[in-house]
């Protein structure tokens, strides 16, 4: 398994890479034969009103899949700590959805319903932009189903995900709506139609999701 530790405004010296070796490895012991690459990123703020300020975030390649957990405090151990604990809880979930995948179909709740085209996405809200871009992230983007990406949105802890649609060959966006469910955002032509069979966005309706951590 490699383990890539990153830092920013931080200096990772022996003994905090040691600590991250001890608990991340420990975190995913139980989990090897399924995870190829373990990357854990490090950050203080520099803003003082950013509380709490240090942060340890992970991030684990396993089998084409995407696993992320990410915690702060005001202790860079104590996020370590804690981001350990969640990326376990965030594995073992992973691997208990692999096995129901191999015993049972799919749930029969789970249903794509064909929707219109969401003109405004955002509502009352005023979007703001970053005075900067302060990361940049790079991923591979094998084609999935929507069903698949809304798997990945879940384990990543995003409100978003971007994935290449299998059915259409095209980038879509899946997100969390508001009011619940889920949305699918597609690229529209000149014309107005979406590059989709339907010609439609779609809003992915599933169970009541447990916030059980």
């Amino acid at each position: 398994m490699k383990l890539v530790i990153h830092g920013k405004n931080i200096e990772i010296t022996d003994a905090i890479r040691e600590y991250v070796h001890q608990k991340i490895e420990k975190a995913v012991s139980h989990f090897q034969n399924i995870t190829n690459e373990v990357d854990v990123h490090l950050s203080v703020a520099r803003n003082p009103r950013i509380n709490p300020k240090q942060a340890a975030e992970v991030t684990i390649f396993a089998n084409g899949s995407v696993i992320r957990a990410e915690e702060s405090s005001e202790n860079l151990y104590a996020s370590i700590d804690l981001v350990a604990d969640k990326i376990s809880r965030q594995l073992r979930k992973y691997k208990e959805r692999r096995i129901d995948k191999k015993t049972q179909a799919l749930p029969t709740t789970d249903v794509v319903v064909p929707e219109p085209v969401v003109a405004d996405l955002i509502g009352d809200r005023t979007p703001e932009l970053p005075q900067e871009v302060v990361r940049t992230k790079y991923f591979s983007m094998p084609p999935m189903t929507v069903a698949e990406a809304l798997e990945q949105l879940q384990l990543v802890g995003h409100d978003f995900y971007m994935f290449h649609n299998a059915e259409t060959g095209e980038i879509n966006v899946i997100y969390e709506r508001n009011h619940g469910g889920y949305g699918v955002i597609q690229p529209r032509n000149n014309n107005g139609h979406t590059n989709g069979k339907n010609g439609k966005t779609h809003h992915v309706v599933m169970p009541e999701k447990s916030h059980s951590k």
